[in-house]
C-alpha cells in the first residue's frame, strides 16, 4: 500500500492525524511484541500531544498501606508516619518551556530491571512548526543516542517543512558530511555503538514519498542486536483498522 497524505485533503480535515498516528504506533508495537522482540524485551507506546504534560514517573498513594501497621526495630507495631504538609517557596525564576509532541514506541529490556533500549518516534506537525520545537525534538533524540539507545525517526508530515535529521546532526556537531538532502518526508534509523576510542552512531536514512511503499529499517537494541522493522505492514494494518481506503 502506498503512503497516503494524512495532512491534506481528501483525508484531512475529515480524518485526524493524531488518531491515525496513535493507531500506527500501536500496530508497530504489536509487530515488535508478537513477532520480532526476544522474550526478555517488550514494546509499548506513549502519546503526548500539545501542551499537556504527561506523568512518566508517578508518585502513588497507597491508602491501604497507610492504614496498616508496621513493626519497629523492637517488634512493636507502629502506625505508618504520614508526610508533613509542606509548601515550596515561590520560585526564584520561571523559564519558558517547550514540551515536544511525542508519539513513540519504546522498547525495554528486562534483564536487569526495565531498561529503555530503543525508541521509534513518529514526527508530528508540532515537532516541525517553528525553530524552537525542531530544536526541542532534536535535543530529545540526541539524549536517546547519547545514552546508547537505538532510534528510528519517521516523518510523514506533509504540511510542514524542515528536516529533523539535519537538525539533529547540527545539534550533535557531527559535521556537514552527515547532512542529507533536505527532504520533507523521510525515515532514519540510528545505532549508537560504543567502540573503544571510536564511539559512533551508525545511520540508515531513507527517502519517503506519498504514493510509495514504506521501507524496512534496522531497529537497534542493546548488545549489538538489530531487528528488521518493516514500517509498511503496520501502516497498512493501521489504515485497515482506521477504515482508511
Amino acid at each position: 500500500m502506498p503512503l497516503l497524505d494524512h495532512f491534506n485533503p481528501p483525508l484531512h480535515p475529515a480524518r485526524h492525524w493524531e488518531s491515525f498516528h496513535s493507531q500506527w504506533a500501536g500496530e508497530i508495537a504489536n509487530v515488535l511484541n508478537r513477532q520480532l522482540l526476544p522474550a526478555n524485551y517488550f514494546a509499548e507506546i506513549q502519546v503526548h500531544v500539545g501542551s499537556r504534560v504527561e506523568i512518566d514517573v508517578a508518585a502513588m498513594h497507597d491508602e491501604a498501606a497507610e492504614a496498616r501497621s508496621i513493626p519497629d526495630e523492637g517488634g512493636v507495631a507502629v502506625a505508618t508516619r504520614a508526610a508533613r504538609p509542606w509548601s515550596a517557596p515561590a520560585a526564584v525564576m520561571s523559564m519558558p518551556a517547550l514540551f515536544p509532541d511525542s508519539i513513540e514506541v519504546l522498547v525495554y529490556g528486562m534483564e536487569s530491571g526495565y531498561t529503555l533500549v530503543a525508541a521509534l518516534e513518529l514526527v508530528s506537525p508540532g515537532n516541525k512548526d517553528r525553530a524552537e520545537t525542531r530544536r526541542g525534538f532534536a535535543a530529545k533524540c540526541a539524549t536517546y543516542l547519547q545514552q546508547g539507545i537505538g532510534l528510528i525517526v519517521v516523518d510523514v508530515v506533509t504540511d510542514r517543512g524542515g528536516n529533523l535529521h539535519n537538525e539533529l546532526v547540527a545539534l550533535l556537531g557531527a559535521g556537514a558530511q552527515f547532512i542529507t538532502a533536505d527532504e520533507q518526508l523521510y525515515a532514519v534509523a540510528y545505532r549508537p555503538v560504543r567502540r573503544p576510542n571510536d564511539p559512533r552512531i551508525d545511520v540508515w536514512p531513507a527517502s519517503l514519498a506519498v504514493g510509495r511503499p514504506l521501507p524496512t529499517l534496522p531497529l537497534a537494541l542493546d548488545k549489538g542486536l538489530c531487528l528488521p522493522l518493516d514500517l509498511e505492514a503496520p501502516y497498512v494494518e493501521a489504515c485497515r483498522r482506521s477504515r482508511i481506503p
